[in-house]
């Protein structure tokens, strides 16, 4: 199934927009395995299992597993959320960006070593840099767009010209034209839009509106649910036709650091998702 498919059938089957990231800190875990890297695996399985059932993605964040020499324990991660929740597409939250032959590796490291359905890239630059990903597939290619971060402003944000020389779109309008039209030939394309900038997502939305969204941002680092969901999500006739993935990390990982975390994540990723419907 291809991951744009797998998106919709995880909106339908789990009845969610919620996005479970998993960015495991050991400083953080509970108990005795504070601090303990060789237990990454236990900690996210545990919070897999109990979300499982309200999530429309997970996205584990690849950073916080190669900073502790826990990437065989990645591999373990998102061979077990297949075997569980198969319904549940993985996002390698892995912000690539090169051309050619590493491009290539990048690739194979994403859907080959680590059997993810989609992987985050950075398409600054240009198209040649993520033309090998096309050779999956079944796989989703989901490109930085308007990221959270107050800093992407700084190139973001800013006004090209056209082709006479005059004030054109954004960066980021061009990222998302480009997005829904010429380089997706294939289908497999989505775009990272930050919840702290729901007017940007309602841009997006306006240029590429059946573009799958991935939503940074809500939780920790202070998104407004409602308006993402009221900026970027979009149906007709009662079918979704443009979807998103309403991103969430460490409000859930980290609701409690006693030995009922994963039953506080639990409670907290469901009232994201039911907050998130609300706004549907």
């Amino acid at each position: 199934m291809r991951f744009t498919d797998q998106l919709a059938a995880a909106e339908r089957a789990n009845d969610s927009l919620l996005c479970v990231g998993l960015d495991p800190e050991p400083a953080k875990f509970p108990g005795a395995w504070k601090d303990d890297a060789a237990r990454i695996f236990d900690f996210c399985a545990a919070i897999v299992d109990a979300t499982k059932d309200q999530a429309i993605a997970f996205k584990p964040q690849i950073a916080y597993f190669a900073a502790h020499r826990a990437e065989d324990q990645l591999e373990q991660l998102i061979a077990h959320i297949h075997a569980v929740a198969p319904q549940v597409p993985v996002i390698l939250d892995a912000k690539r960006g090169d051309i050619g032959s590493t491009a290539q590796q990048y690739a194979r490291e994403a859907f080959e070593r680590y059997r993810a359905d989609a992987v985050t890239l950075s398409p600054f630059m240009g198209h040649d840099s993520i033309e090998p990903y096309f050779d999956y597939p079944d796989k989703g290619l989901i490109l930085l767009c308007r990221t959270s971060n107050a800093g992407g402003s700084d190139l973001q944000a800013q006004r090209l010209q056209d082709a006479d020389g005059r004030p054109g779109e954004l960066l980021y309008e061009r990222v998302a034209r480009l997005a829904q039209g010429s380089w997706n030939r294939t289908g497999q394309l989505a775009l990272v839009v930050g919840a702290t900038f729901p007017a940007e997502i309602e841009r997006v939305r306006e240029i590429a509106p059946t573009l799958p969204l991935l939503i940074p941002g809500v939780g920790a680092q202070g998104g407004d649910a409602a308006a993402t969901v009221r900026a970027g999500w979009r149906s007709q006739g009662g079918n979704t036709t443009g979807a998103i993935a309403v991103n969430s990390s460490r409000a859930i990982l980290y609701a409690s650091a006693g030995d009922d975390y994963a039953q506080a994540a639990r409670r907290v990723a469901e009232a994201t998702r039911l907050q998130l419907n609300a706004a549907r």
